[in-house]
């Protein structure tokens, strides 16, 4: 693997095994000791590409000795291994056989090996092969120019051309296992996705595990599926799905091989991180030795100690129309005010010396249906009057004062008759 020079450090690139092709480790060699960072990881020994991990690379770092070692959490809470993604092949074939149905594959469009998978199964069984899926077509367009996947050329058709193939000689591969809302299959569940109609001839195979969070969108593409007749496959019912990461037998033969002196578990949940300092512990990293730092803070090592100092700005970049980073939590919050609320408008016209000439006016958005609600808006436009009254007898005359004072008179009213909080805008014209 090829070695980079970055000022004063050596970056070693390392081949390790995941579900992308490529996968690599970075060995950092620094002037006061070398930092491994594992990146995803899991330890595989039948890899679809047949690109094992160099164990005795890993083991030669280990030897000459490692300041410290940043990996991979996501599931250190899993006891045993992660099984190999070659045993997914052979689930896959055993479903291919003899079915009669059109055959529906969803997964993660960068797990190339899965896809390649998959086609090795449709070919074996005479199926064409259709891509469905904005990232899935780039990906696969992408891995068969690299030859990431390799296949006969006339396996593959268009998405357009499905209608001129039964059912049993057909396959499709597309996004949206975790039922994303405007995915291929979220869509073809629901009845509306222009190319694909499902079927109760149709048989759907979710290969992926639900990402926390997402349960609830699966469940419910799921029933869609189901409610339309299809027969649904997902990893409850078949092994149709490994993980990429690995489990707390593999993260215990990456740190016996490294043999870190500082060790920082990272990409997971607290709880992730955890319960990996805890297998950590158990095959001989000192305690004290074992830093689990919180997003943002800087960690800065010596050949004599390690210790946390400054923080870094952190978070989410808000990408927005043309702009990149100008959207922050105050227009966010604003956005969410007015959603959930709404919007009141007063609009009055005030001569030089304070007094009122025109108005208050009052306008809503997203706030009451106007029409069914006047004498709401009466009401409010009669507190407005008064507060203003108020104001011209104790002769505040100051725009900002007045305004403040008009919003707050007006928040408390609002909130006592609807339990509602909108955001209110006072506007003062001068004339």
């Amino acid at each position: 693997m090829q070695t980079v020079d970055a000022g004063a450090f050596r970056v070693e690139f390392l081949r390790i095994t995941h579900s992308i092709p490529d996968a690599c480790s970075l060995v950092i060699h620094t002037p006061v000791g070398t930092v491994v960072h594992t990146g995803d990881f899991k330890i595989d020994y039948t890899p679809i590409d047949g690109e094992t991990i160099d164990f005795g690379r890993l083991a030669t770092i280990g030897n000459k000795g490692v300041l410290a070692l940043l990996s991979d959490s996501t599931n250190a809470e899993r006891k045993g291994y992660a099984m190999s993604e070659s045993t997914v092949g052979d689930v896959l074939d055993k479903l291919f056989v003899n079915c009669t149905k059109r055959i529906v594959v969803a997964t993660f469009s960068s797990n190339v090996h899965r896809i390649q998978q998959i086609v090795n199964s449709a070919v074996e069984n005479g199926r064409k092969v259709a891509i469905c899926g904005r990232s899935m077509v780039n990906v696969v367009e992408t891995a068969r120019k690299l030859r990431y996947i390799q296949v006969p050329d006339n396996s593959f058709i268009d998405i357009d051309d499905i209608k001129s193939y039964p059912d049993e000689k057909l396959t499709i591969i597309t996004t949206g296992s975790q039922g994303e809302p405007m995915s291929a299959l979220t869509r073809m569940a629901s009845g509306e996705h222009k190319k694909v109609e499902i079927t109760p001839n149709d048989l759907i195979i979710i290969s992926a595990n639900p990402i926390p969070g997402n349960e609830k969108y699966i469940s419910k593409v799921i029933d869609d599926l189901m409610a339309v007749g299809a027969e649904v496959i997902y990893n409850a019912l078949q092994d149709i799905h490994v993980s990429g990461h690995a489990c707390q037998e593999e993260q215990k033969l990456m740190l016996s091989l490294i043999r870190p002196k500082y060790f920082i578990p990272v990409h997971g949940e607290y709880r992730q991180l955890m319960a990996h300092a805890e297998t950590a512990r158990k095959v001989g990293v000192l305690p004290e030795n074992i830093i689990i730092p919180s997003n943002g803070r800087v960690i800065e090592i010596t050949n004599k100690e390690a210790k946390l100092t400054t923080t870094v700005p952190f978070g989410k970049v808000m990408v927005d129309g043309l702009g990149v980073g100008d959207v922050g939590n105050i227009v966010l919050r604003d956005r969410q005010k007015l959603s959930q609320d709404g919007l009141i408008i007063i609009v009055l016209t005030m001569s030089k010396n304070g007094k009122v000439v025109a108005g208050p006016d009052v306008i809503t958005r997203g706030f009451v249906y106007v029409r069914e609600s006047e004498n709401l808006i009466e009401d409010i436009k009669k507190i407005l009057r008064q507060e203003l009254d108020k104001c011209e007898e104790k002769n505040i005359t100051d725009w900002a004062s007045i305004k403040l004072i008009l919003r707050d008179s007006l928040h408390d009213y609002v909130y006592k008759k609807t339990k509602r909080l909108p955001m209110i805008l006072p506007i003062i014209m001068e004339v």
